[in-house]
C-alpha cells in the first residue's frame, strides 16, 4: 500500500509548483491517526420514489463521463499509485493509505512506495492560482490531443477559476479490451490501431480508461471536515468522474460532506456500492446509455439486497 510519495516522485506537471506551496497542516485536533467513530445517521427517502429509480437518480447525478463517452474507470492491470503533496507527512501517509484501501476495494493493484504517481493529490491555499499554473506549464497533461481524454475547454476553465473547496481533473483513453492498447491514433504516430470489431451492435471491444487524476484541495475550505472524510471525499472523485456540479443532497454521501459535515463520518454503504458496481460491470456497451445502465442495475440489486425490497430505504453506516 503506498504512502505520502516524495515529491521528486509527482508527474513534472507537477512538481515544480506543487513545492512552491507551504506545507499544509489539517485541524491539529484531528490526529491523522485518528478515525472518527461511526456514527448512524437517519435513513434518507426520496419522497414517492422507488429504490431503482433512486439508484438511477444518483447515479446520473453523479456520474460525468466526456461527453459522448462511456464511463472510465482505473484499469486493474496497472493499478493506481497515490501522491499527496503539501501535507504535513503523518497526514499525507493516512490519506494516501485511505485512498489506497478504497482501491484495494476495487480490487485495484496498488503501487508500492516509489512509484509514479498517477492519483495526484495537491493541497493548497491558493487553488485556483495553482490550477491555472499546472495547465499553462503543461496544457497537454490535461487535454492530450485525441478525442474523448477529457473534459472540454470550458470545463478546464472551469478547473482552474472557480471557488471549489475541491476540484478534479481525469484523464482518459480508449483502448482495446484485449490487450490494453490504445483504440485510438497518438500523436506522432502513424500506425492506425488494430480493433477487433464484434459481431453484436450492441457490445464493444473498447473500453475508457482512466490515466490520470489530478485533485487541488483549497485547505482553508476544508476546515470543517475530519481527515478521514476529506480522504473518503478524495476517493470518490479519484476512482469515478464524478460531475462537480453533483446534487446529491437527498442521498447518504460523503459527497455532501462539503456542505454539510455531518452528512457522513467516512464512505457510505451507498457510496461503496457505486463505486463497486462501476468496478464491477462489463464495460462493452457501444452505447454511454447502456453502460450506466448496467451500472444502476449492480447497484440497485447490492442497495435492495442490504434494505430488504424494491421499495426499502437505502442502508446507511
Amino acid at each position: 500500500m503506498t504512502g505520502a510519495l516524495p515529491r521528486s516522485t509527482l508527474p513534472a506537471v507537477a512538481v515544480a509548483l506543487a513545492l512552491c506551496v507551504p506545507t499544509l497542516a489539517l485541524a491539529q485536533e484531528r490526529p491523522a491517526q485518528q478515525e472518527p467513530e461511526p456514527t448512524r445517521v437517519d435513513d434518507i427517502v426520496v419522497q414517492g420514489m422507488p429504490l431503482r429509480e433512486q439508484v438511477a437518480t444518483f447515479v446520473d447525478a453523479v456520474t460525468a463521463p466526456p461527453a459522448g463517452r462511456a464511463p472510465a474507470r482505473w484499469a486493474d492491470r496497472a493499478g493506481v499509485c497515490v501522491g499527496v503533496a503539501n501535507l504535513q507527512s503523518e497526514a499525507a501517509q493516512f490519506m494516501a493509505d485511505r485512498v489506497s484501501e478504497v482501491a484495494l476495494l476495487l480490487d485495484m493493484p496498488v503501487g508500492e512506495p516509489g512509484c509514479s504517481p498517477n492519483v495526484v493529490v495537491m493541497l493548497t491555499d491558493d487553488a485556483p492560482g495553482l490550477a491555472a499554473a499546472l495547465v499553462e506549464r503543461s496544457p497537454n497533461a490535461f487535454r492530450p490531443h485525441y478525442a474523448g481524454a477529457a473534459g472540454t475547454v470550458r470545463q478546464l476553465n472551469l478547473f482552474m477559476t472557480s471557488d471549489r473547496p475541491v476540484r478534479w481533473w481525469h484523464v482518459a483513453m480508449p483502448v482495446t479490451g484485449e490487450s490494453g492498447n490504445p483504440a485510438i491514433r497518438m500523436p506522432g504516430d502513424d500506425r492506425i490501431p488494430r480493433v477487433k470489431v464484434p459481431l453484436s451492435r450492441l457490445t464493444t471491444t473498447i473500453r475508457n480508461e482512466l490515466r490520470r487524476a489530478f485533485i487541488i484541495i483549497d485547505v482553508d475550505q476544508v476546515e470543517h471536515l475530519t481527515l478521514t472524510q476529506l480522504s473518503d471525499y478524495v476517493a470518490m472523485v479519484a476512482f469515478a468522474q464524478v460531475d462537480p456540479d453533483h446534487e446529491v443532497g437527498d442521498f447518504p454521501s460523503i459527497l455532501n460532506v462539503i456542505a454539510d459535515p455531518t452528512a457522513a463520518a467516512a464512505m457510505t454503504d451507498w457510496d461503496r456500492a457505486y463505486l463497486q458496481a462501476l468496478y464491477g460491470v462489463e464495460l462493452n456497451r457501444r452505447s454511454p446509455s447502456s453502460q450506466l445502465g448496467q451500472v444502476v442495475a449492480d447497484m440497485f440489486r447490492d442497495r435492495r439486497e442490504a434494505g430488504g425490497d424494491d421499495g426499502a430505504p437505502p442502508a446507511q453506516d
